[in-house]
């Protein structure tokens, strides 16, 4: 034990003898309370001084102090409180038991100190970045680095602050131990019950640093299409189309396959498919389609195309492409293009559109006759 502690013990004995004749719980309840409102009152002070020294400083460190004010007057208050009850006229074994709890206590507000910093150190560090722009690539980059280490970090923390919690107190000190290193039956128990979470806890880490997807991305996934709205330590929201949520496992995008269509740049070649007749004017519907794109605030004026793709035993296919500026601009100009295409083919062009041909064939006296 400290020697100032030895020493704070000896005054307040001296001090409780001339109280003698007051209940032993009184005197502990006094000297608790006398305690704890020093230990409130040393904390409105420390704050103080915090206060104006980051007055000046950037946000990072008035946030810090901001988010830790109440986080660090609990720790200062079990702080008091812990010397409170050593140094008070308390019995040896239940004032060990209580010091026990506040320490407890104390990990664990500890951990939650240092989880505040993570967040407030993500929340400044994402602030840099507007993924509002059309050109948001690297935003998007770092903002999905950043939140994915930030959940990461978090059951990091988590863990670790449980682990070394658990160790203050005897009985379940073994569990602290299989919690931090990963020994001992409990922790072969819990290595085999928390699998799926761990798989995907690495799963996160791996598309932090590698980034297969990020943030905003247009993806195609399970044969829907949709933007990836949230990335969790566990599991991604994708935002369809249609502005239902599908929600996958992280190790989904390690394990299959998907589409990314924002991997690289926000910017897309759309495509649009025609059927038309044997005898459409190619030439005429290659000019339409660079007038609608012309024309159009979706088009990007880069990529503009038309041609013909396949044939069949009915029609041929025309394929139209386009590109613009991120995906949801592309798939609206998608739209757009078989829209108006289609309407030039019915009002301007009508021997472009699909039609039926029958052959009949007729002998008469020895002579082929052929009709259509």
């Amino acid at each position: 034990m400290p020697i100032w502690i030895t020493d704070l013990t000896a005054a307040v004995t001296r001090l409780w003898r001339r109280f003698d004749w007051l209940p032993e719980w009184a005197v502990i309840g006094l000297v608790l309370l006398v305690f704890v409102g020093g230990g409130w009152l040393a904390h409105k002070l420390l704050f103080g001084i915090l206060r104006r020294l980051v007055r000046k400083r950037d946000v990072f460190w008035r946030g810090v102090v901001e988010r830790g004010r109440i986080k660090f007057r609990i720790l200062m208050v079990l702080a008091a409180i812990g010397i409170g009850v050593t140094v008070s006229p308390m019995d040896p074994l239940p004032s060990a038991q209580i010091r026990s709890v506040l320490l407890f206590l104390g990990i664990l507000t500890a951990g939650w100190l240092a989880a505040g910093v993570m967040d407030m150190w993500a929340v400044v560090y994402m602030r840099r970045f507007n993924i509002q722009t059309e050109d948001n690539l690297v935003a998007r980059k770092h903002i999905t680095q950043t939140r994915i280490l930030q959940k990461v970090a978090k059951v990091v923390i988590a863990l670790v602050t449980l682990g070394l919690a658990l160790m203050t107190i005897a009985g379940f000190r073994q569990w602290g131990v299989s919690i931090l290193a990963s020994a001992g039956v409990v922790g072969i128990i819990a290595g085999f019950a928390l699998q799926p979470v761990l798989t995907n806890l690495l799963a996160g880490i791996q598309i932090a640093m590698t980034q297969p997807i990020r943030i905003d991305d247009a993806v195609i996934v399970e044969g829907e299409w949709g933007t990836v709205e949230e990335i969790t330590s566990t599991y991604v929201v994708v935002k369809l189309w249609d502005w239902r949520r599908m929600v996958l496992p992280l190790t989904h995008f390690i394990q299959k396959p998907f589409q990314n269509w924002t991997r690289e740049t926000a910017r897309l070649i759309g495509t649009a498919v025609l059927y038309v007749d044997y005898e459409a004017p190619i030439d005429r519907l290659r000019a339409e389609l660079e007038r609608i794109c012309r024309e159009s605030p979706l088009w990007d004026g880069d990529v503009v195309s038309l041609q013909v793709t396949d044939i069949t035993d009915r029609v041929a296919q025309v394929r139209c492409l386009a590109s613009g500026r991120n995906g949801a601009v592309v798939f609206d100009l998608r739209c757009d293009i078989r829209e108006k295409m289609l309407a030039f083919m019915r009002d301007q062009c009508p021997e472009a559109l699909p039609r039926d041909r029958l052959a009949l064939e007729r002998m008469t006296e020895g002579k082929g006759v052929t009709s259509r």
